[in-house]
């Protein structure tokens, strides 16, 4: 190999870098943003129950406000579920041919969307419900946090994330394995006579040629 064409397959590869770490930066970006409007919608839909404040300064809740309670999670593992699923399609699409690796990044990916709509749901909430408690009257309605209770349900993110990828791994083709030459009918020959075109496209007979009586 010359020296030319060394520096043409180094810059190559670098071009090739480039574009991986692009990739990269683009699922990392879109896994921030949608981990952001995740938590606007895990928000909107949860609704809070509340304690109410008794005269001697107790709060109390009532037995279905403590099965809302989790609630929250819930409605968090579904956002993840709907969110790593599209993560996992966007690697997919970008860095499939990385192979094992790609696995990696969509869980990576999950996690990261999971950790940011963890960390800016409760921003959206009601606020410390510490201070609201000791701030209010007796009577008053005091809704409880807003807050994820179970952390491992940010491994649903993770999860989900993953699920196109080993999808995808498993019932697509297999590039490993050898493909099957093409098989080209040349005029004037009989249907079982052809001859086989070989990856670099030259035209090789089978048999011997038989001319059609």
């Amino acid at each position: 190999m010359t020296l030319a064409e060394e520096d043409l397959v180094a810059s190559g590869g670098a071009s090739e870098r480039r574009a991986t770490l692009t990739r990269l930066a683009l699922v990392g970006t879109l896994a921030v943003a949608l981990g952001l409007f995740a938590a606007t919608i895990w928000r909107a839909f949860v609704t809070l129950p509340n304690y109410v404040v008794q005269a001697d300064g107790s709060a109390t809740i009532t037995e279905r406000g403590l099965t809302e309670i989790f609630a929250s999670d819930a409605w968090f593992t579904a956002c993840g579920a709907v969110v790593g699923l599209v993560l996992g399609l966007v690697v997919w699409k970008l860095l499939g041919s990385l192979g094992w690796l790609s696995a990696v990044i969509a869980v990576a990916a999950g996690l990261l969307s999971g950790a940011v709509c963890w960390q800016f749901g409760p921003l959206l909430g009601p606020g410390s419900f510490d201070e609201r408690l000791a701030a209010a009257r007796p009577g008053d309605l005091v809704p409880i946090a807003f807050e994820l209770h179970a952390v491992s349900a940010l491994a649903a993110w993770g999860f989900s994330a993953v699920t196109p990828i080993l999808l995808g791994s498993a019932l697509g083709p297999d590039e490993s394995l050898p493909r099957e030459p093409r098989r080209r009918r040349i005029p004037g020959l009989a249907p079982d006579d052809s001859e086989t075109v070989d990856e670099r496209g030259v035209a090789t007979a089978d048999d011997a040629v038989r001319p059609v009586p």
